[in-house]
């Protein structure tokens, strides 16, 4: 096992992590895309600096380390990416999030087309609603149904995978009805919960550190 600290914001970083990792194993097999950070619901409550880091973390991050070990998987003809997006990457409701892990979805659509030729495949997890830390979370799944679809992922790739299922439904309705999603999440009281329960407490910025 090889650890190395690595600041996704930074390509210099990520191509030391690459480069360690060839001198080391001689190969990359796998790339798990997992970092990620969160941001207010309310675009207006978002300050510059929270802009740039969403889309610098979520979103670049992750094409910056699929550029930096592509060529060594295009190169050997074989190869797992996986990244971790989002449910708010289907349904717009989370400000710069929401178009973050959009753009997420895109990019790993764009890219799985890019190399499929090359026997790399490129798939996408959604999680919907998450346990963490926080006590008042504790009837939600916990971080392993992720884990567990990564390594779904690898073994039997698929395009994209939403955990837990019972948001695959809802996912699919806003989908297929645009405008009824609009006029829900466009209601002032949803907004209005939305945005309470995210001032309730101060944004937990997920690291840009990756191992």
């Amino acid at each position: 096992m090889l650890a190395v600290p690595t600041d996704i914001t930074q390509r210099e970083d990520i191509d030391r992590l690459v480069a360690t990792t060839l001198d080391q194993f001689g190969k990359v097999d796998i790339l798990a895309n997992v970092a990620g950070i969160s941001s207010s619901p309310s675009l207006c409550d978002a300050t510059d600096e929270m802009l740039e880091a969403v889309v610098d973390i979520n979103l670049l991050g992750a094409a910056r380390l699929m550029h930096a070990v592509l060529p060594a998987m295009k190169a050997r003809r074989s190869g797992s990416i996986v990244h971790v997006g989002s449910v708010a990457g289907e349904a717009g409701v989370l400000g710069i999030y929401s178009a973050s892990k959009f753009g997420l979805r895109g990019l790993c659509d764009s890219v799985r087309r890019e190399v499929r030729s090359f026997g790399i495949t490129v798939s996408l997890i959604e999680p919907g609603l998450i346990r963490s830390a926080n006590p008042k979370e504790a009837n939600r799944p916990g971080p392993q149904i992720v884990a567990d679809a990564i390594l779904g992922a690898i073994a039997r790739p698929r395009r994209a995978v939403i955990v837990p299922w019972p948001y695959r439904l809802p996912v699919f309705l806003v989908n297929l009805f645009p405008g009824i999603a609009d006029i829900v999440f466009g209601d002032a009281r949803i907004q209005e919960l939305l945005n309470n329960d995210a001032r309730s407490a101060p944004q937990r910025q997920g690291s840009a550190k990756s191992k």
